[in-house]
């Protein structure tokens, strides 16, 4: 596995070595050891998978009280994905960085805790699995709106605009947000 820090250092982008032939492809998604010595000593507890069409944008989330690191991958399709530093002391507080996931090349993103994440959908379908080093709190998840102007994310959108769930489309603006201390 190959790890290579983003413009945020502490977001950091898995390539697998993938072995293949004319009967399918093998690759190693995670290795304890690894991962410990590349991102830190972080323990994952729940593994979640969706399934999401074309445009549709979900994020940015983030939980306060239960602060989740996410190790993301896509295994059918392509998103591009989005992490934005909420870490009030960080030197990157406010900024982001992003990278285009896809089944073609099997990378994965490792977004810490004290981050807001959220994708969207470049390809006609894509499932999206990550692991979490905390639990799903629904009475803790904050949203960031997607397109505030102060982030300036540059999102490939497509179209009329992205399609969002209700939460998604009232999220809060970046100076409105409540930040990680």
């Amino acid at each position: 596995m190959k790890y290579e820090k983003l413009a945020i250092p502490d977001v950091v982008l898995l390539t697998p070595q993938v072995f293949g032939d004319e009967r399918g492809f093998f690759l190693e998604t995670y290795r304890q050891s690894e991962f410990e010595a590349n991102c830190g000593g972080f323990t994952f507890v729940q593994d979640n998978h969706s399934k999401s069409s074309k445009g549709i944008l979900r994020g940015l989330h983030y939980q306060l009280r239960n602060p989740q690191g996410k190790l993301v991958r896509v295994t059918r399709g392509e998103v591009y994905d989005v992490a934005v530093d909420m870490r009030k002391g960080s030197p990157t507080f406010g900024k982001w960085v992003a990278a285009t996931l896809s089944e073609t090349n099997k990378q994965l993103l490792w977004i810490p805790p004290g981050f807001a994440h959220g994708f969207y959908v470049t390809s006609e379908e894509a499932e999206f699995q990550y692991k979490c080093t905390d639990y799903y709190a629904p009475g803790d998840e904050y949203s960031l709106l997607w397109n505030d102007p102060v982030l300036g994310i540059d999102w490939p959108v497509t179209g009329s605009g992205p399609v969002l769930s209700e939460k998604d489309s009232v999220g809060d603006l970046f100076k409105d947000a409540r930040y990680f201390e």
